[in-house]
């Protein structure tokens, strides 16, 4: 049924005056009535006909277009308020994925694979719909598409990806059974901490090194992750060991939460170990392609400055072939990785390897040409190495600082990881070509290192998260602690599933402070004590 318009209203209360005129009529002397005594009494009845008419299709449209029980019009949401909660949930079913990941590789050990393969299909699930809602709001930012389709879209797909995680919480659960195995799974935690404290010491070694070899530039993608490591071992012994004593009291469910807030601090402790090994790999890899890569470029520019004397050629090749230049007699300079060179210069060899990729592409750019061959395969095996690191160093940053990173950086990084596996593909049709390839590569080597910067913007907003009384700061800007904000200790640790049951281990007031910051006290400033036993 068509909903009334409330125009027709007037219209229908003049037809209905007409009708009453009709039989009225209007009597003449013979009949002893005079027209003026039926005015007024007239025109009462066709004012009160009119009201009631429109009244009548007010009531019929308000009960048409009713979408609540108490009839209230739909709300149409404003866009920034919808655009602000597009970036909550995205931020919340990005969390709600990387923690349900990793937990699940604790149960996947635990239990074995069939006996968690539902569950790991929702994860995966959740992960491909959080990649396209990631995508959309990419494609938000570049203004392509009407902006409230696109947000009504991100917030449906995080609102699946969530729910798809929370209806199968319960069933994980069962499947982990941590009420009942808590001394197995205890066990195996504290293992993983004893593996993972021996490299601790090793990474601490392999960064001083890589300070000792390369410039800042080099290692800043891991600067202080051997800190970091160390704070958050420090906060699993502080739960493994209150675990241990809350079984022997026979505090299951305290024993559990401890447990898994133990559980994803050794796994980001691996995260930021993992990091200083990978990139110690990454710059000795982009040390010995280093040399090749300085001939093949000097080739390049010898064969663009025969091209000068052209007509065809554009105008800014000149200008190309000068930087290019100047690029390739600079990292010459530096000695790659061999300690300080002249003025105590370092290489950055994965930094010199991106700046010559962008001579190479300027290059293509100015002769108008498209990279093939041999030439073009050796490149973009560059190329993906530098992108790789980058991304996967943006990566390990956003994990272990989940806590406080917000939207945008998580954007980018979806963004470059995307870009990284299209680079990539190399036995999944259609295979890019290289020039495709090469692009791909180099957009996610620029994303990946736009999602660092805004990941490190949104840490230093966030401030020190360490409350009064705890040793629980690194775990609450990681992301181990739900519920916290900065000197207001933190709230139970996260655990498989999405917003409505991540949060389900809380364990009361386990992970919070025993006495509040008072309002007169000045804030404290560095390391503070352990949490008291409860």
């Amino acid at each position: 049924m068509t909903p009334p318009s409330p125009r027709r209203g007037p219209r229908r209360a003049a037809a209905c005056s007409a009708a009453l005129l009709v039989p009225m009529g209007v009597v003449g002397p013979a009949g002893g009535t005079s027209s003026a005594d039926l005015v007024l009494p007239l025109v009462a009845v066709v004012t009160a006909v009119a009201v009631a008419a429109y009244a009548l299709v007010r009531r019929r449209l308000r009960a048409t277009m009713r979408t609540t029980p108490g009839g209230r019009m739909p709300t149409v949401v404003p866009l920034d308020e919808l655009d602000q909660r597009t970036r909550h949930s995205l931020v919340e079913t990005d969390d709600c994925v990387r923690t349900s990941r990793e937990e699940l590789g604790y149960a996947t050990a635990q239990c074995g694979e069939e006996a968690v393969r539902v569950p790991a299909e929702a994860v995966e699930f959740a992960a491909a719909e959080l990649a396209a809602a990631f995508r959309t709001r990419h494609r938000l930012d570049d203004g392509a598409g009407p902006a409230r389709a696109l947000l009504e879209e991100i917030v449906a797909r995080c609102g699946v990806a969530g729910r798809c995680l929370d209806e199968e919480a319960a069933g994980f659960d069962r499947a982990r059974a941590l009420e009942r195995t808590a001394r197995e799974a205890l066990g195996y935690a504290e293992a993983r901490f004893r593996g993972l404290a021996g490299r601790v010491a090793e990474a601490d070694g392999l960064l001083a090194g890589l300070r000792e070899r390369y410039a800042l530039s080099a290692y800043l993608p891991v600067a202080g992750h051997d800190e970091r490591a160390k704070d958050r071992l420090v906060f699993a012994t502080v739960c493994l060991n209150g675990a241990h004593r809350a079984l022997d009291r026979g505090e299951t469910e305290n024993a559990v939460a401890r447990l898994r807030a133990a559980e994803a601090a050794v796994d980001q402790a691996a995260v930021l170990v993992d990091g200083i090994a990978r990139l110690a790999t990454d710059l000795a890899t982009a040390t010995e392609k280093l040399p090749t890569a300085l001939t093949d470029t000097v080739r390049d520019l010898a064969e663009a400055r025969e091209l000068l004397r052209t007509e065809s050629t554009r105008a800014d090749l000149r200008g190309r072939i000068a930087y290019g230049e100047s690029t390739v007699e600079a990292i010459r300079r530096e000695p790659a990785g061999k300690g300080a060179g002249e003025g105590g210069s370092r290489c950055d060899p994965v930094g010199a390897l991106r700046q010559i990729e962008q001579v190479s592409a300027g290059l293509d750019r100015a002769l108008r040409r498209t990279p093939g061959g041999s030439r073009a395969l050796a490149r973009l095996d560059r190329a993906l190495l530098t992108a790789r690191s980058t991304v996967t160093a943006a990566a390990d940053h956003v994990t272990t600082h989940r806590g406080a990173v917000g939207a945008e950086a998580r954007t980018r990084l979806a963004e470059a990881e995307l870009r990284l596996a299209e680079a990539e593909n190399t036995d999944r049709p259609p295979v890019p070509a290289p020039s495709a390839a090469l692009a791909d590569a180099r957009e996610a080597d620029t994303l990946g290192r736009q999602a660092r910067q805004l990941a490190e913007r949104d840490v230093r907003a966030y401030g020190t998260p360490y409350g009064e009384g705890l040793e629980t700061g690194g775990a609450v800007l990681g992301g181990i602690l739900l519920g916290a904000r900065p000197r207001q200790g933190a709230g139970g640790p996260a655990s498989y599933g999405g917003p409505g049951t991540r949060g389900r281990r809380n364990a009361g007031e386990l992970f919070r402070a025993a006495r509040p910051p008072s309002a007169q006290e000045p804030p404290r400033t560095g390391s503070a004590a352990p949490p008291p036993d409860p």
